[in-house]
């Protein structure tokens, strides 16, 4: 609890204490207004200076001013237990706004404290520790266990495990080490680690995603713009018709003055929007937090209600539903047994720093012995011709073994077909493909289950490829070997099949990806290794390289936008029941205080659970490739 709250907590204490102990001395005239104003100024004080600030302002209307007419009216009227119980249980209310509010800040507010403090930078064969924004990229700095990794970077010396979960919402550590890159914000936990600078602070991630927390309460869904047009008329409207309300009754019908004067003070404790103005963009704040919690950034809270109006999901492929690195997914071997047909492959690609080499290699797993290996010559657009103890072997495409003329499988395969032969005898093939992400398919499925009338995959690459990758992952369309302009587009003819209320999301990594995250209804980014372009023009940031994320943040808008319906049509639903009571002088001062106070809180509490939504879980056995 925060200083201002308790502040607030120890008020209301005081004043309740004063407010029984005058409800129990039963005192009579000037004796009995100074044991209620006592109290009365001690909790209500602040308001009353707000309401008079205000109105100094030229802001007259707000629920400062309805309370402070209210109260002072009940006191007018020799009501002073009515007047005091007012003003307690809307600083009680006021209390549990502000305990909501500091509640969904917190996930938001710990990101805050991934700004790194400093950074221990090598400079003249010294560590000395300076400013992260005074170290300049290509220099090198030492991040111990336990401090904060200040700036993007690549490891070049020591093995560790870092501690991503406030940036990725993710619990279990991640192992970096020589060649890896790392990224600022998240915590060094077991090893040293020296890393060569790759950005300037200003361009850093850290600085970025801080930029998009800071920034993303300035963009306001409908439903708040709705709220505050309201409030703004609403207001003003409330407050004359509580005036017609103790003026004309009186003069018509001949009652007393005072009767309807209760009525109206009555009618405007009931009216207060605090209910409404409150618990919607709360409702809003706590989904944004709840989406930081699950490692994902949403630019604001307008960016937040499109989501659960989303009928049309686009993919990009690689990097987005595909890893972008290759894996061996299938071994033919004709004269000898798989793994040695996988060790002559990594035997002949050591020297190849290609992705299809390095693939191979990483999958044979085992100490190259290079004095094994002679003579190697690169064929360009074919593969490679290298003396591998002694023996001829020739690695590469159809290509390659046409122009030797060795015959070999000709069977029609999706990928990379790696052929092999020693002494122009045919051995077999190697299989490479783009390595899926684990959650891909299980994100599509989640996708459809939240709602999703369409899945598409736009891609650069062949048709072949892409054909397969959709119906493993059982997307509905795919379209292949497009340009950047092609994919725009696609989104654009996309985007006519929607319906007028429906949006459409495009998800993407790549700086290619940036046109058409732009151009449709919301670009999703995936943040954890996507480029800084497609990070900028995104709408919504996954920070890991999840896609299942997207269908847990359209979980956590529905969510959201379904519980800010819920607090607006309870909140003026009471209320329109309770004032027509009032008006008729069915309710008293403590109804009044139930349809403002306990609405609020009933809406406060409700608009809480924003921030608790769970992700869609990975089924099991995960997906992997065949």
């Amino acid at each position: 609890m925060s200083k201002k709250e308790k502040k607030r907590l120890l008020r209301i204490l005081i004043a309740s204490v004063g407010f029984i102990t005058a409800l129990f001395l039963k005192l009579d005239g000037i004796a009995a207004f100074l044991m209620y104003l006592i109290p009365y100024l001690i909790v209500g004080g602040d308001i009353l200076w707000k309401a008079a600030r205000n109105i100094a302002r030229g802001q007259v209307f707000d629920e400062n001013f309805l309370m402070s007419v209210a109260t002072i009216g009940a006191f007018f009227l020799g009501e002073y237990s009515e007047g005091i119980a007012v003003m307690l249980f809307f600083q009680v209310g006021e209390l549990f706004q502000s305990y909501a509010v500091s509640k969904s800040r917190r996930s938001i507010s710990e990101l805050m404290d991934i700004r790194p403090d400093y950074a221990n930078v090598i400079r003249n064969g010294e560590l000395i520790q300076v400013d992260p924004e005074d170290v300049q990229i290509n220099e090198t700095i030492v991040v111990k266990p336990g401090e904060r990794i200040p700036l993007d970077g690549v490891v070049t010396d020591g093995f560790s495990a870092i501690d991503t979960s406030a940036l990725t919402g993710e619990s279990v550590p991640r192992e970096v080490q020589t060649g890896e890159d790392v990224i600022s914000g998240c915590i060094n936990q077991t090893g040293k680690l020296t890393i060569q600078v790759s950005k300037a602070y200003g361009q850093s991630t850290v600085v970025k995603i801080l930029e998009l927390v800071e920034n993303a309460s300035d963009k306001k869904s409908k439903s708040e713009n709705f709220i505050t047009k309201f409030a703004r008329y609403y207001t003003p409207f409330i407050v004359l018709a509580a005036v017609i309300l103790a003026i004309i009754p009186p003069l018509v019908t001949g009652q007393p003055f005072p009767m309807w004067i209760e009525r109206a003070l009555i009618f405007l404790v009931i009216s207060c929007p605090c209910a409404l103005v409150i618990s919607v963009p709360l409702s809003f704040f706590g989904g944004i937090g709840g989406a930081s919690k699950s490692g994902v950034l949403v630019k604001g809270s307008n960016y937040l209600e499109a989501l659960a109006y989303t009928e049309i999901v686009v993919f990009d492929k690689t990097g987005t539903l595909t890893k972008g690195s290759f894996v061996v997914s299938d071994i033919y071997s004709d004269k000898m047994t798989d793994q040695e047909l996988l060790e002559l492959a990594a035997y002949a690609e050591d020297y190849s720093n290609h992705p299809i080499a390095q693939s191979i290699k990483k999958a044979f797993g085992r100490t190259i012995d290079s004095s094994r290996i002679k003579d190697i010559e690169e064929i360009a657009g074919h593969g490679v011709k290298s003396v591998i103890d002694g023996n001829i072997v020739l690695a590469g495409n159809a290509k390659l073994m046409q122009r030797e003329r060795i015959p070999y499988n000709s069977k029609k395969l999706v990928g990379t077909v790696v052929h092999l032969a020693v002494n122009d005898a045919y051995m077999g093939y190697l299989l490479v493909e783009d390595e899926m992400k684990q959650d891909a398919r299980h994100a599509v499925t989640a996708l459809k289950s939240a709602g999703i009338k369409q899945t598409v995959m736009l891609t650069g690459d062949t048709d072949e490829v892409g054909k397969k990758v959709a119906t493993t992952l059982r997307l509905d369309k795919a379209f292949t070997e497009l340009l950047p302009a092609d994919k725009v587009e696609h989104v654009e003819e996309l985007m006519k099949q929607k319906n007028a209320k429906g949006k459409l999301a495009f998800v993407g990594d790549g700086i290619n990806d940036a046109p058409v995250l732009a151009r449709a209804d919301i670009g999703i980014a995936m943040g954890g290794l996507g480029s800084d372009a497609a990070i900028e023009a995104a709408d919504v940031v996954i920070m890991t390289d999840e896609p299942s994320k997207i269908a847990t943040v359209m979980k956590i808008s529905k969510k959201t936008l379904r519980i800010a319906k819920q607090n607006i049509v309870f909140a003026l639903g009471v209320k329109g029941i309770v004032l027509i009571l009032g008006t008729l002088g069915m309710t008293t001062m403590w109804g009044a205080v139930f349809a403002d106070v306990g609405v609020s809180i009933i809406a406060i509490l409700n608009a809480i659970r924003a921030l608790n939504v769970k992700a869609f879980n990975m089924p099991v056995p995960i997906f992997q490739n065949k």
